[in-house]
């Protein structure tokens, strides 16, 4: 891309940016002062901060969806954070999930040219020219490796990154910047910083291929365990050649019922995979999501009938071993109901006060607090479900922002695990 048209394009992106930031500033400035001034129940006031909720995120996503890159990966952080954002923003941002743009062939081919000194020819036998998948970071084109026959999955990155990467974490950092300034009480500034903490590690496939490797090596030995991570073939830091597994999104409840998959058996199987992670002896996958797992029936198998295959390893990072013990006690504490111990181990995983202490057990739990101090184990209601969107809009956001914005950046990314599993479980019970 030449100088004239980077500058152009920059504009454009800085623009509709900007453009976006000023309409939602003002929708909830607006939304927030008739809220104070008028006579509407608390159902009229509670239905127009949800529409403008609605408002604000489909602005959003039109802006997430123009300028590509990191902003995909940002909406896509977005969509998972259900335990921080009304439902408005996290249902509007799913598909960014599997819906991205996709870099072109003669793109890919001076890309492994730069990188490899060979052209793609010289790799593979078969390749095919259109992805079967893209994300914000990458695209997967299906090939076969030259000389063995084995049909392969190629992650490529987007070449352009190279260049809007340093551009769009400036306007992403700038972004929550102003919120900061116009909204003092949602500091959202955390977020930017874990971006651009994470997006060099989720930028080299090298490294990914590594922690696949290591991911994969430990969980061949935990006895019955359904997940499969495709094997690496070779790696650079663009360029990321897998065994192709291919699979069905776990929610995609008509494959699931119509190949005698049962539902619960899914939840309970990644709920142990990630309790793994989080308390096992190997590192954290950190960014699952719905397009990040996939499942196949496989017949073969003892005790399921179905394989979990996890998909993109470019985020992990080592949770420190007291912060284990003290989490899997404050989740003891939390089975029990145990007050005192939850009090406890909330303050030594995450500095939480007592004053704080009700928030974060909801926030962890995904439970209205007066369900946590009780049973955490009984079913959430209706009822149950209503109070807790109800207090997003009556102050408990506002509250939840700056108490996440205090607490170690690992304690966020375990959430985000957590929220994978309430997620699953409020869609295996629909009907399709």
């Amino acid at each position: 891309m030449d100088d004239a048209t980077f500058q152009h394009e920059s504009f454009g992106r800085s623009q509709s940016e900007t453009k976006t930031r000023s309409l939602r500033s003002q929708s909830y400035r607006a939304v927030l002062k008739v809220n104070e001034n008028d006579n509407d129940d608390d159902d009229g006031r509670y239905a127009k901060l949800k529409a403008c909720h609605q408002r604000c995120a489909n602005r959003t996503m039109r802006v997430l969806e123009r300028n590509g890159s990191i902003f995909i990966k940002l909406g896509q952080h977005l969509s998972s954070m259900n335990y921080l954002l009304p439902l408005e923003w996290t249902r509007t941002f799913i598909p960014l999930q599997d819906r991205c743009p996709v870099s072109s062939f003669e793109a890919i081919q001076q890309m492994f040219i730069d990188d490899t000194g060979q052209p793609i020819a010289a790799h593979f036998d078969d390749f095919d020219r259109e992805p079967i998948g893209a994300a914000s970071l990458a695209q997967v084109h299906l090939a076969t490796m030259k000389g063995t026959g084995a049909k392969v999955a190629v992650k490529v990155q987007h070449p352009a990154l190279k260049e809007w990467v340093p551009l769009d974490l400036a306007l992403t950092r700038f972004t929550f910047r102003i919120l900061k300034l116009v909204f003092p009480e949602y500091d959202l500034e955390w977020l930017s910083n874990e971006m651009e903490s994470s997006l060099p590690q989720e930028l080299d496939f090298a490294l990914e291929g590594q922690n696949a490797l290591v991911t994969k090596r430990y969980f061949n030995t935990i006895d019955n365990s359904p997940l499969l991570i495709p094997d690496v073939y070779w790696a650079r830091k663009r360029i990321l050649v897998m065994e192709y597994i291919a699979g069905h999104r776990t929610d995609d409840l008509a494959y699931l019922d119509s190949n005698g998959i049962d539902r619960d058996e899914v939840s309970a199987a990644l709920a142990r995979v990630f309790n793994e992670m989080i308390f096992g002896d190997t590192p954290l996958h950190c960014d699952p999501h719905g397009g990040n797992i996939a499942i196949r029936r496989n017949d073969l198998r003892p005790k399921h009938n179905f394989d979990l295959i996890l998909y993109d390893h470019g985020l992990y990072r080592d949770i420190p071993v007291q912060m284990k013990r003290d989490y899997a006690k404050l989740w003891l504490a939390v089975i029990d109901a145990d007050q005192e111990g939850m009090r406890k181990y909330s303050r030594s995983v995450a500095g939480i006060t007592d004053e704080q202490f009700p928030l974060f057990a909801s926030a962890i739990t995904g439970r209205d607090y007066r369900a946590v101090s009780k049973s955490v184990v009984s079913t959430r209601s209706a009822e149950e479900k209503e109070v807790i969107s109800g207090a997003m809009g009556d102050g408990m956001l506002q509250e939840l922002v700056q108490l996440l914005g205090q607490v170690p950046r690992i304690i966020l990314l375990i959430l985000k695990t957590n929220d994978l599993s309430e997620q699953y479980d409020s869609v295996r019970t629909l009907r399709y």
